[in-house]
């Protein structure tokens, strides 16, 4: 009799749970939502979030608070997003690079989904572009391959760190064209690269519009080509990587999680009010200027979407792996 009478106590607490869990999700937010990222405080992805935060304040009637917790490579904002109650009042914005890493490159990356967080939407992305200081008289992709193949080991691109994307995609461009880049790292980033290429000490960047946007206008640098499927509206005449390089693509991306154990029915909702923000004429005004590209996905439509990221990148970080040793 008392076996029973757990039962259905425990059949009731079950049910309960049930029917509350889509009426937490209607009411939810009821307070504040952070959203964690490791971008720094005033950087293009930075930018951005706040952008996003600002339609997501005025849809849930709740402040949407961007947190900045770089540094690391990443591992200071997984920690403490992961650390954070799952209820859908943490969110975390991760980049490729946390999931797509060198073993050992920084603590508790690379992260795995779900296994780690849950996958709530696509946040955006950004092709890279292959550019050269204008001093290097180089003007096409094929004529850096030629160059490069005449002077190996002696061409050298920056990089916002080992492991990130930018060096990535310098790997994948040597493996697929058959050169030889020596890559340089930078902790002080895409900016501080830029200096080194003004006082001709590197020749080479590769890196997303937003970070190369003054450099571009100004002159210092000229782009060889976009590593985008097609080529872009506001560049029409940037080829592509892959019209020398077929299938060559190669951009940074960002995604909304939120730490495992987060209920569905919040996981949803949110996914839904993330596209409507992202929908949203103003906000799509506003971003148009970081050559952003726009993909309405689901949780599980992400999921798919970065564990396929994963799959493409594991030969180049096996590369770079293998190059360490």
């Amino acid at each position: 009799m008392q076996t029973r009478r757990w039962t259905l106590g425990s059949l009731c607490l079950l049910v309960a749970a049930m029917v509350a869990m889509p009426a937490a999700a209607q009411d939810y937010p009821a307070r504040p939502v952070r959203i964690i990222s490791d971008s720094a405080p005033g950087s293009a992805i930075d930018v951005i979030i706040r952008i996003v935060a600002e339609r997501l304040t005025q849809i849930w009637g709740q402040q949407v608070v961007a947190v900045n917790q770089p540094g690391a490579g990443g591992s200071i904002a997984v920690r403490a997003a992961a650390q954070s109650p799952p209820d859908g009042y943490t969110l975390f914005v991760a980049a490729l690079s946390t999931f797509v890493a060198p073993p050992n490159a920084a603590a508790n990356l690379p992260i795995q989904v779900p296994r780690d967080f849950l996958p709530v939407g696509y946040f955006g992305g950004a092709p890279m572009f292959i550019t050269a200081a204008s001093w290097l008289d180089v003007k096409t992709l094929p004529d850096l391959i030629a160059l490069a193949k005449k002077r190996p080991d002696d061409l050298t691109y920056g990089t916002n760190g080992p492991g990130r994307l930018t060096h990535l995609t310098g790997e994948l461009l040597a493996s697929r064209a058959g050169i030889k880049l020596l890559m340089i790292p930078y902790s002080g980033g895409t900016a501080q690269v830029l200096t080194d290429v003004m006082g001709k000490r590197v020749p080479l960047v590769i890196e997303a519009y937003s970070g190369l946007a003054g450099a571009i206008q100004g002159g210092t640098v000229v782009p060889l080509a976009v590593a985008s499927p097609k080529r872009l509206a506001s560049f029409p005449n940037v080829p592509t990587v892959a019209e020398t390089l077929p299938g060559f693509e190669a951009g940074g991306w960002q995604v909304v999680l939120a730490p495992a154990g987060t209920p569905d029915a919040i996981v949803q909702k949110v996914n839904a009010d993330l596209i409507k923000a992202l929908s949203d004429p103003d906000t799509r005004k506003r971003l148009a200027r970081f050559h952003r590209d726009e993909r309405l996905l689901s949780p599980a439509e992400t999921a798919a979407f970065i564990q396929g990221e994963q799959k493409m990148w594991a030969p180049v970080l096996k590369q770079i792996a293998a190059g360490a040793k």
